[in-house]
């Protein structure tokens, strides 16, 4: 059918060239009924869904290497969980996860103290996170988004007058929780930083402070014993144990995990592969459930459970005799415990929003150091379901710098390459962008915008002095519904063609693209990339990596998707943009044609309101063939007739905001 449509439009072309540059006939259009549709829209709302944001760090406190976050506290249902909670009952509940995480924006390391980069993000976002770390020592801010700025200053945190144990060792909590979040809390101050998302949430976490990782066991099944790299910030699965619960420890004289379900039973676990080594009786416990088990400096064993805090000892059968410390039960429920370089004991309680408490193991005396009943202003606002303490000492510091370019290899992406040291992501390290086109320009469309719609991820490769070497653009066009031959691409304005040294990746095979040496568009003021003179040649993902003979900022260089375009149906001039965005210097403007033309102004939005191109930083949902966007998405219109100030994420996969059944 696509051929039969293909040689249709080779015989319309013809006869155009005849008659000189006219628009598509009526016969020729998809959907003669959409000018009956129509938003009544502010004056120059350019139905934007995201603005560029420039990022001012400033830090004088010597090394260190941040990464940025787009933040917001709303949490997403992940789905339902059926597991047994730290009490031993079955609980099946709903699953809400925070996304920052998962929304990488950039990272670097300040260069002579500053650290500036321009980033894209969506309007709904009025916050960044901030996440400093310096040799694992982290800490971080919640900043506003001003005028689309975002200024930061670091200064040393004042303490609460807690001292350390040594002057060389700083203690870190790290915590775990049933909605999958791994963060740290700083003891001396109480501040929580964010860390990581977990495969799986957790009711355990221990960790081995030789070789900087960090275990937890998955709280459902199949009880997944997770391994977590602090120094690579990343996960793995070690084996599915078919067991779970509540307190699990790890000991450094044998290297084993030592872990205990709501019963009256020790496990001991090879990390490396999961498998047990040992089962052991406990005798003596008032209560069963709940708590965690942690090992002091010495190797003694201590439990707690929701009656209180128990000393362990082998007893001459090789089970293990309980001695209780707390001589009445406690007014918390604990459920997990860890000792920092004091030989304080820490312990957490199991609560909505919890709290920190310090007690001491000879007396068994406690107090609230932190969270909501320490009435201290330090409410943490999650749960928090198991503690183990990561210990940082200044004078062991890894300095390996395999490349020479300043930064060290754990802190490097690209630690073999001095050319190459971070990364900014466009939108995230894990998301991706839709830019969505129609094909009729400038006659009406039918709105469902899937002639042709990419996907799209742009990764700005940076180096030691946070300036771009190289653009990786990764896309696929995730619908094409366009009967005509589209050439796809974009414009970096401001950016001279002969500041790229080379493209490579695009796939052109119409013959009508003309391009420079270094693979830029031929006779373009500025830098022109044509990813494809056919979108059906990026069905599948393709990279299209941009050199540059100079590093430059990415205030230079601008942010993705840039000035994107498709070209309509081979005809070079013919160009369709994002509204009030300008042709390129090998483009029309639409008066040019004669006929049907419905962009009287030339900005890319027709008559009746409508645009012809969007842009989302989001894996957009297209309509379905021939349905319009306003009958898929519930608040697109509300969004656009109110200037982009009402339901900014109408696209999301929040409740009411789509028609699933429109969707592709």
């Amino acid at each position: 059918m696509k051929n039969t449509i293909r040689n249709f439009n080779a015989i319309c072309i013809s006869i155009l060239l005849l008659n000189g540059c006219n628009l598509f006939s009526p016969e020729d259009k998809v959907d003669t009924d959409q000018d009956s549709i129509s938003l009544t829209i502010p004056s120059g709302f350019d139905f934007s869904t995201y603005h560029d944001v420039t990022i001012n760090i400033k830090d004088d406190g010597g090394y260190a290497k941040y990464d940025v976050f787009a933040y917001t506290d709303e949490l997403y249902d992940t789905g339902t969980e059926t597991f047994e909670d730290e009490s031993g009952e079955i609980v099946t509940e709903t699953v809400y996860k925070s996304e920052v995480m998962e929304k990488l924006i950039f990272s670097g390391v300040p260069s002579d103290g500053i650290l500036k980069q321009t980033i894209n993000l969506p309007r709904f976002y009025n916050q960044v996170y901030i996440r400093r770390n310096k040799n694992l020592s982290y800490s971080s801010s919640i900043e506003d988004i001003i005028d689309q700025e975002v200024n930061y200053t670091f200064s040393e945190t004042i303490t609460n007058g807690r001292t350390l144990a040594t002057q060389s060792v700083k203690d870190y909590l790290y915590c775990v929780n049933g909605d999958g979040q791994l963060f740290q809390v700083d003891p001396l101050n109480g501040e929580l930083t964010d860390l990581s998302n977990m495969p799986m949430g957790s009711f355990t976490c221990a960790i081995d402070q030789e070789n900087k990782v960090l275990y937890s066991i998955g709280r459902s099944s199949p009880y997944p014993l997770m391994k977590y790299s602090i120094v690579e910030n990343s996960w793995e699965t070690v084996a599915n144990l078919g067991i779970g619960g509540p307190r699990l420890g790890f000991n450094s004289e044998d290297g084993l995990l030592y872990f205990s379900n709501n019963g009256a039973k020790i496990y001991t676990f090879n990390p490396s592969t999961g498998a047990t080594v040992s089962e052991k009786k406990i005798l003596g416990l008032h209560n069963k459930t709940g708590g965690d088990l942690a090992f002091a400096d010495d190797g003694t064993l201590f439990l707690c459970t929701f009656s209180g805090l128990y000393e362990l000892e082998l007893n001459d059968d090789g089970d293990y005799q309980s001695t209780r410390i707390s001589s009445d039960n406690l007014p918390f429920t604990p459920t997990s415990m860890t000792f920092d370089s004091n030989q304080d004991l820490w312990l957490a309680e199991a609560s909505a929003s919890a709290d920190l408490i310090i007690m001491d193991t000879q007396t068994g005396g406690w107090e609230y150091k932190y969270g909501s009943s320490a009435n201290n202003n330090s409410a943490f606002g999650r749960k928090l379901n198991d503690l183990a303490t990561f210990r940082v000492y200044s004078d062991v510091i890894d300095e390996t710098d395999s490349d020479g370019d300043g930064i060290l290899d754990q802190d490097d992406a690209f630690p073999d390459d001095a050319e190459a040291a971070f990364e900014s992501f466009t939108p995230s390290k894990y998301g991706k962008g839709t830019i969505a086109f129609e094909d009729l320009w400038p006659s009406s469309g039918d709105y469902d915008f899937n002639d042709a719609a990419l996907n799209y991820q742009a990764i700005a490769v940076l180096n030691s002095k946070n300036l771009a070497v190289r653009l990786d653009f990764i896309c696929n066009i995730k619908a094409n519904g366009a009967g005509y031959t589209n050439g796809i691409g974009f414009e970096i304005v401001g950016l001279d063609p002969s500041k790229i040294e080379s493209v490579s990746g695009p796939v052109l095979n119409q013959g009508f693209i003309n391009n420079n040496d270094n693979g830029t568009e031929a006779g373009q003021e500025n830098a022109v990339i044509i990813l494809a003179d056919d979108v059906d040649n990026l069905l599948n993902e393709t990279t299209i990596s941009i050199k540059f003979v100079e590093p430059i900022s990415t205030t230079e260089l601008g942010v993705a998707p840039f000035n994107p375009f498709i070209i309509i149906n081979k005809e070079r001039e013919k160009e369709v943009h994002l509204p009030y965005m300008n042709i390129t210097s090998l483009g029309n403007q639409s008066n040019v044609f004669t006929g049907d033309n419905k962009d009287t102004d030339g900005n890319f939005i027709s008559d009746n309101g409508f645009p012809w191109a969007i842009s989302i930083i989001h894996d957009f949902k297209v309509p379905k063939e021939k349905v319009n966007i306003t009958s898929a998405y519930n608040f697109f219109s509300t969004w656009a007739e109110s200037g982009g100030t009402s339901n900014e994420d109408w696209y999301k996969d929040n409740p009411g905001n789509r028609n699933e059944d429109l969707l592709d």
